[in-house]
Protein backbone atom coordinates (compact mmCIF):
# COMPACT_ATOMS: atom_id res chain seq x y z
CA UNK A 1 0.00 0.00 0.00
CA UNK A 2 1.35 3.25 -1.12
CA UNK A 3 0.91 6.34 1.11
CA UNK A 4 -2.15 7.50 -0.83
CA UNK A 5 -3.79 4.75 0.99
CA UNK A 6 -4.25 5.90 4.28
CA UNK A 7 -5.20 9.42 2.91
CA UNK A 8 -7.78 7.93 0.50
CA UNK A 9 -9.23 6.03 3.84
CA UNK A 10 -9.63 9.49 6.09
CA UNK A 11 -10.67 11.13 2.89
CA UNK A 12 -13.97 8.51 2.55
CA UNK A 13 -14.16 8.71 6.34
CA UNK A 14 -14.20 12.43 6.14
CA UNK A 15 -16.92 12.91 3.31
CA UNK A 16 -19.24 10.23 4.56
CA UNK A 17 -19.10 11.99 8.13
CA UNK A 18 -20.03 15.22 6.69
CA UNK A 19 -22.41 13.83 4.38
CA UNK A 20 -24.08 11.73 7.78
CA UNK A 21 -24.33 15.35 9.46
CA UNK A 22 -25.85 16.67 6.86
CA UNK A 23 -28.54 14.45 6.71
CA UNK A 24 -28.74 14.99 10.46
CA UNK A 25 -29.08 18.33 10.62
CA UNK A 26 -31.15 18.60 8.12
CA UNK A 27 -33.53 15.77 9.56
CA UNK A 28 -33.07 17.47 12.58
CA UNK A 29 -34.71 21.20 10.76
CA UNK A 30 -36.53 19.48 8.67
CA UNK A 31 -38.78 17.81 11.45
CA UNK A 32 -40.00 21.40 12.72
CA UNK A 33 -41.56 21.51 9.66
CA UNK A 34 -43.14 18.24 9.20
CA UNK A 35 -44.69 18.58 12.96
CA UNK A 36 -46.59 21.97 11.39
CA UNK A 37 -46.91 20.19 7.57
CA UNK A 38 -48.80 17.06 9.18
CA UNK A 39 -51.18 16.86 11.96
CA UNK A 40 -51.18 14.24 14.86
CA UNK A 41 -54.18 12.60 13.77
CA UNK A 42 -52.51 10.71 10.71
CA UNK A 43 -52.12 10.83 7.01
CA UNK A 44 -55.25 13.03 6.46
CA UNK A 45 -54.61 15.14 8.72
CA UNK A 46 -51.90 17.45 6.72
CA UNK A 47 -51.89 21.11 7.59
CA UNK A 48 -50.22 24.10 5.82
CA UNK A 49 -51.76 26.08 3.21
CA UNK A 50 -52.53 24.21 -0.28
CA UNK A 51 -50.31 26.43 -2.65
CA UNK A 52 -51.27 24.18 -6.00
CA UNK A 53 -52.65 20.92 -6.68
CA UNK A 54 -51.00 18.26 -9.40
CA UNK A 55 -53.20 15.92 -10.15
CA UNK A 56 -52.85 13.21 -6.80
CA UNK A 57 -49.95 15.79 -5.40
CA UNK A 58 -50.36 19.12 -3.46
CA UNK A 59 -47.87 21.74 -2.49
CA UNK A 60 -48.23 22.73 1.17
CA UNK A 61 -46.78 25.61 2.53
CA UNK A 62 -45.86 26.39 6.13
CA UNK A 63 -43.91 28.96 9.03
CA UNK A 64 -42.94 26.52 10.99
CA UNK A 65 -42.49 27.99 14.51
CA UNK A 66 -39.00 29.78 15.40
CA UNK A 67 -38.36 29.77 11.45
CA UNK A 68 -37.95 33.08 9.58
CA UNK A 69 -38.50 31.56 6.13
CA UNK A 70 -41.84 29.46 4.25
CA UNK A 71 -41.80 25.66 4.06
CA UNK A 72 -42.88 23.82 1.14
CA UNK A 73 -43.46 20.17 0.57
CA UNK A 74 -44.82 18.13 -2.33
CA UNK A 75 -47.65 15.49 -0.35
CA UNK A 76 -49.70 12.90 -0.96
CA UNK A 77 -51.49 11.41 1.71
CA UNK A 78 -53.33 7.47 1.17
CA UNK A 79 -55.07 4.91 3.43
CA UNK A 80 -54.76 0.73 2.30
CA UNK A 81 -57.34 -0.14 -0.11
CA UNK A 82 -57.84 -3.15 2.97
CA UNK A 83 -57.96 -1.37 5.97
CA UNK A 84 -59.19 2.56 5.83
CA UNK A 85 -57.59 3.18 9.01
CA UNK A 86 -53.82 2.62 8.41
CA UNK A 87 -52.41 5.31 6.13
CA UNK A 88 -49.82 7.06 4.74
CA UNK A 89 -48.17 10.82 4.14
CA UNK A 90 -45.36 10.97 1.55
CA UNK A 91 -43.27 14.14 2.05
CA UNK A 92 -40.93 15.27 -0.87
CA UNK A 93 -38.87 19.05 0.72
CA UNK A 94 -35.65 20.52 -0.67
CA UNK A 95 -32.88 20.31 2.59
CA UNK A 96 -32.28 23.57 4.12
CA UNK A 97 -29.30 24.32 1.88
CA UNK A 98 -31.32 23.95 -1.11
CA UNK A 99 -28.61 20.80 -2.61
CA UNK A 100 -30.59 17.94 -1.67
CA UNK A 101 -34.14 16.53 -2.05
CA UNK A 102 -35.64 14.21 0.86
CA UNK A 103 -38.24 12.11 0.46
CA UNK A 104 -39.95 11.24 4.03
CA UNK A 105 -42.65 8.70 4.74
CA UNK A 106 -44.73 9.02 7.78
CA UNK A 107 -46.29 5.79 8.62
CA UNK A 108 -48.32 4.98 11.62
CA UNK A 109 -47.46 3.52 14.46
CA UNK A 110 -47.07 0.55 15.75
CA UNK A 111 -44.82 -0.35 12.16
CA UNK A 112 -41.79 -2.60 12.44
CA UNK A 113 -39.22 -0.69 12.77
CA UNK A 114 -36.31 -3.27 11.74
CA UNK A 115 -37.94 -4.44 8.45
CA UNK A 116 -38.25 -0.38 7.54
CA UNK A 117 -40.23 0.63 4.50
CA UNK A 118 -40.06 -1.08 1.38
CA UNK A 119 -40.79 0.48 -2.00
CA UNK A 120 -41.47 -0.79 -5.44
CA UNK A 121 -42.22 1.62 -8.69
CA UNK A 122 -44.47 -0.51 -11.25
CA UNK A 123 -43.69 -3.38 -9.82
CA UNK A 124 -40.20 -3.04 -9.91
CA UNK A 125 -38.50 -3.37 -6.60
CA UNK A 126 -36.97 0.03 -5.44
CA UNK A 127 -34.83 -0.83 -2.13
CA UNK A 128 -36.11 -0.19 1.48
CA UNK A 129 -35.23 3.21 3.62
CA UNK A 130 -34.75 2.73 7.79
CA UNK A 131 -37.09 4.65 9.77
CA UNK A 132 -35.22 7.16 11.68
CA UNK A 133 -37.82 8.34 14.37
CA UNK A 134 -40.98 8.28 15.56
CA UNK A 135 -43.46 10.98 16.49
CA UNK A 136 -46.55 11.33 17.60
CA UNK A 137 -48.17 11.67 13.71
CA UNK A 138 -45.98 8.73 13.17
CA UNK A 139 -42.65 7.16 12.26
CA UNK A 140 -40.76 8.90 9.48
CA UNK A 141 -38.96 6.63 7.03
CA UNK A 142 -36.18 8.94 5.01
CA UNK A 143 -33.92 9.12 1.98
CA UNK A 144 -32.28 11.87 0.12
CA UNK A 145 -33.47 11.49 -3.69
CA UNK A 146 -31.00 10.45 -6.14
CA UNK A 147 -31.48 11.40 -9.91
CA UNK A 148 -32.31 7.83 -10.99
CA UNK A 149 -35.32 7.68 -8.16
CA UNK A 150 -36.59 10.99 -9.26
CA UNK A 151 -36.53 9.40 -12.64
CA UNK A 152 -38.23 6.67 -11.59
CA UNK A 153 -41.05 8.80 -9.81
CA UNK A 154 -41.13 10.80 -12.93
CA UNK A 155 -42.04 8.53 -15.53
CA UNK A 156 -44.06 5.54 -13.02
CA UNK A 157 -47.64 5.04 -12.68
CA UNK A 158 -47.88 3.96 -9.36
CA UNK A 159 -45.43 3.90 -6.70
CA UNK A 160 -45.93 0.87 -3.60
CA UNK A 161 -45.04 1.60 -0.28
CA UNK A 162 -45.25 -1.22 1.71
CA UNK A 163 -44.63 -1.34 5.53
CA UNK A 164 -44.85 -4.14 8.14
CA UNK A 165 -46.65 -4.92 11.27
CA UNK A 166 -44.85 -7.93 11.58
CA UNK A 167 -42.02 -9.57 10.17
CA UNK A 168 -44.16 -11.70 7.17
CA UNK A 169 -47.04 -8.96 6.89
CA UNK A 170 -46.51 -6.12 4.71
CA UNK A 171 -48.88 -3.57 3.91
CA UNK A 172 -48.62 -2.16 0.27
CA UNK A 173 -49.62 1.53 -0.31
CA UNK A 174 -50.59 1.83 -3.87
CA UNK A 175 -50.11 5.34 -4.75
CA UNK A 176 -50.43 7.04 -8.16
CA UNK A 177 -47.32 9.39 -9.53
CA UNK A 178 -49.70 11.64 -11.72
CA UNK A 179 -48.46 14.63 -11.34
CA UNK A 180 -45.22 13.77 -9.48
CA UNK A 181 -43.08 15.28 -12.40
CA UNK A 182 -44.92 18.57 -12.66
CA UNK A 183 -45.48 18.97 -8.77
CA UNK A 184 -41.49 18.40 -7.90
CA UNK A 185 -40.54 21.24 -10.83
CA UNK A 186 -42.52 23.79 -8.76
CA UNK A 187 -41.51 23.13 -5.44
CA UNK A 188 -39.86 26.20 -4.09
Amino acid sequence: MGSSGPAMVLRRISTTLALATLALATLALATLALATLVGTSGPAAAQGVVRSVFNDWQIRCDTPPGSQGEQCALIQSVTAEDRANVGITVIVLKTADQKSRLMRVVAPMGVLLPSGLGLKIDQVDVGRAGFVRCLPSGCVAEVVMDETLIKQLRTGTTATFIIFQTPEEGIGFPMSLKGFGDGYDKLP
